[in-house]
Order: C-alpha cells, then sequence, then structure tokens
C-alpha cells in the first residue's frame, strides 16, 4: 500500500528521519543501541485516512512505510493525528503532553517510547513540516 505524501503532509518527517540514520553511521548504531525497539506510527489525517511507517531501531536503523519491517513486529505502537506527530517532531509538541491530553495513544512497551525523542530531536533541524 502506497500513501500519497501529499495525504499526510507530516510523512515528509519520516524520510529526514531516514536521511539522519544514513547519514552518520556511528549515530544510526548509538540509536540502536540506545533505543533497541522498531517504532509503528499510525497516523490519521484530517480527511480521517490512517497510513503506517515503521523506526527500526533494533536491526537495521532504518525507515519504512507499514507497521513494520517485513517478518517483524513492532514493540511500540503509537497512534496519533498527521498534525500533532508534525508538532510532536518539529518540536512544538512533546509526546508526554500529547498522551496526557489522549492525542497520542501508546500500545505495547512504553518505556520503549521515551527512547524515540532523542531520534525526533535530532531530525527536527531538517523537518520543513
Amino acid at each position: 500500500m502506497s500513501v500519497k505524501k501529499d495525504s499526510h503532509p507530516s510523512s515528509a518527517a519520516f524520510d529526514v528521519i531516514n536521511q539522519t540514520l544514513q547519514a552518520n553511521e556511528a549515530d544510526r548504531k548509538n540509536a540502536i543501541g540506545q533505543a533497541k525497539a522498531i517504532f509503528s506510527f499510525n497516523l490519521k489525517n484530517s480527511s480521517g485516512e490512517e497510513a503506517a511507517w515503521y523506526l527500526d531501531l533494533k536491526n537495521k536503523g532504518e525507515v519504512g512505510q507499514g507497521a513494520a519491517p517485513s517478518g517483524d513486529k513492532a514493540d511500540v505502537t503509537l497512534t496519533l493525528s498527521d498534525e500533532d506527530f508534525a508538532q510532536l517532531v518539529s518540536g512544538k509538541a512533546n509526546a508526554q503532553r500529547l498522551f496526557m491530553g489522549g492525542k497520542l495513544k501508546i500500545k505495547g512497551n512504553i518505556m520503549k517510547a521515551t527512547k524515540m525523542e532523542p531520534i525526533l530531536k535530532k531530525a527536527q533541524g531538517g523537518a520543513k513540516l
């Protein structure tokens, strides 16, 4: 299933996160070493359409479309709106506040979810949302 980028504007952030991970081997290995998890993001746009991306910080250190890499499953699934994801990646919102406000739903290992923030922070400089 391929999702048009313009249907979920914040999906551009996944490209930036992937570029950030691929740009520096040491950073990528460090991110994998710290997180040791696969994060799945379910984003719902303003039209109610859902799309999923994953952030593999367990094996390869890459981003892809879908709930998880082929043959694997996510350790943590985060469900939020496309708009809230854009706010999260840009640093205008934090995950804890979104979670407490009911705007972010987390399934799986919640403690692993906290390991993702440093990766999002690295991508903040490059994401134009």
